[in-house]
């Protein structure tokens, strides 16, 4: 049971880049960018990572997943089941899907191990298939007691995380760039929060992703799964 003492080590466990579901091990087409050209500095980084967060996550996952914690919240399983559906559908590469699922996958294993799931929960967990990553996460966020607000914020604070980690790997970035780049982006968050719970339109239009992610499936050279 969570408590206003444990609330934040909930938080903080959630958010970390210790839960065990291989987030870096994926750079979300961001590699092939690197590969390209396109991403070489702090800058042309800002650039690429600002516009997926802003454009992308915010008009598209971060919505589903404000639907998903507020279903879970409210005991709709059929209402989990068709967001969790439209979130798998929704991503545009292989290596995105895959991405995904196996986040999604491993979660939810977790999950059923360490969480005080009740039984309908419980079932509907089991019962999403393929499963989304979104779908796992706000499920442990709704079951440890995280409000929705601090939880999304903490999700897409993971993202941004790996995100900056990938940079620092294959540009390479220097570590205090990277927490330039994690201020600077880390900044942008509380605003996609915001729009997140307020859109009910989704849109996951970014081209030069979807193109990136798909080059990268048949890079020569590469460090991470997509």
């Amino acid at each position: 049971m969570t408590t206003q003492d444990t609330l934040l080590p909930r938080l903080l466990q959630l958010a970390s880049p210790m839960l065990p579901v291989g987030a870096y091990s994926y750079s979300q087409g961001l590699e092939w960018a690197i590969e390209d050209g396109q991403v070489h500095d702090r800058a042309s980084a800002e650039g690429w990572i600002g516009d997926v967060l802003r454009h992308g996550l915010a008009r598209c996952e971060a919505p589903l997943w404000w639907r998903l914690y507020h279903a879970w919240a409210r005991d709709d399983f059929a209402a989990v089941a068709d967001a969790n559906a439209l979130f798998v559908a929704s991503r545009e590469a292989a290596e995105l899907r895959a991405e995904s699922l196996q986040m999604g996958t491993s979660l939810r294993r977790l999950l059923l191990d360490i969480a005080e799931l009740d039984a309908p929960a419980r079932t509907c967990l089991c019962a999403l298939e393929p499963i989304g990553f979104p779908s796992a996460y706000s499920l442990a966020a709704h079951a440890w007691g995280i409000p929705a607000r601090a939880a999304l914020q903490a999700y897409l604070w993971g993202w941004l995380e790996n995100q900056v980690s990938v940079l620092m790997k294959a540009v390479p970035l220097g570590q205090t760039d990277g927490q330039r780049l994690l201020l600077r982006l880390g900044a942008a968050i509380p605003p996609v929060v915001d729009a997140a719970a307020r859109t009910d339109s989704l849109s996951n239009f970014l081209p030069g992703l979807a193109i990136a992610s798909c080059r990268h499936e048949t890079q020569y050279s590469r460090l991470f799964r997509s």
